[in-house]
């Protein structure tokens, strides 16, 4: 097999995986426990673990944050700028403070970061600090409604679960952010081309997911 089959190839896989997800409904993800309050403390960081890896929503929004970080100075303000954020958005939720819409919202969220991947530079110029700025903003504003979805999972719980919920969901995101940033800092390069621009393909399947998350909302 020669390099332009197997850069092929893993694109093939890569947006195949994309498309499972676009397929995938996304509201059953808001309760990884099957709606019953966790009770103690194990409970609480297992469900917080869970609820960022079932719900597809989440998961390709942490994903988005960690390819958007790569050759940005600093990037990685953008995926931190998410992660310190859901915790404010389920703290939101937990004191009854009503934000509208918000489903659709993420969606809306996530069919950003997809235009912002379309775009992204093709070269070996490095993004510019400000845009890594920038995109923390409006990452760290996403958070907020991401986290406030979270908060549905432990309404009405105790505090050591709602911590340990808050842990849970905190360091499984960092964790997707950092591991979707290494592959693609070391694989994208590899099987990348003008003829095959992986990241404006992965930016069209993440916007596609998009726009299904946005029109399930309806």
């Amino acid at each position: 097999m020669n390099k332009n089959q197997s850069r092929l190839g893993l694109t093939v896989v890569l947006f195949a995986i994309l498309a499972f997800f676009s397929f995938t409904e996304p509201a059953f993800a808001h309760h990884p426990t099957g709606g019953e309050l966790p009770n103690s403390w194990l409970e609480g960081f297992l469900s917080g673990l869970g609820h960022p890896v079932i719900g597809i929503d989440h998961l390709v929004f942490v994903i988005a944050s960690g390819l958007i970080a790569v050759g940005s100075q600093r990037g990685w303000l953008i995926p931190t700028g998410f992660i310190l954020a859901t915790p404010i958005g389920t703290g939101i939720h937990l004191q009854e403070i009503d934000i509208p819409f918000v489903e659709a919202l993420i969606g809306i969220s996530v069919l950003a970061m997809g235009i912002l991947l379309i775009n992204r530079r093709t070269n070996e110029e490095s993004q510019p600090l400000v845009y890594s700025l920038v995109i923390a903003v409006g990452s760290a504003i996403a958070g907020i409604f991401h986290g406030y979805a979270y908060g549905e999972a432990v309404i009405g719980a105790e505090m050591t679960p709602i911590l340990a919920y808050l842990a849970g969901f905190t360091l499984i995101q960092l964790l997707i952010a950092l591991g979707s940033y290494k592959l693609a800092q070391t694989v994208t390069p590899k099987i990348s081309s003008p003829t095959l621009p992986v990241n404006q393909l992965l930016g069209c399947g993440i916007v596609g997911m998009g726009i299904i998350f946005i029109t399930s909302t309806f």
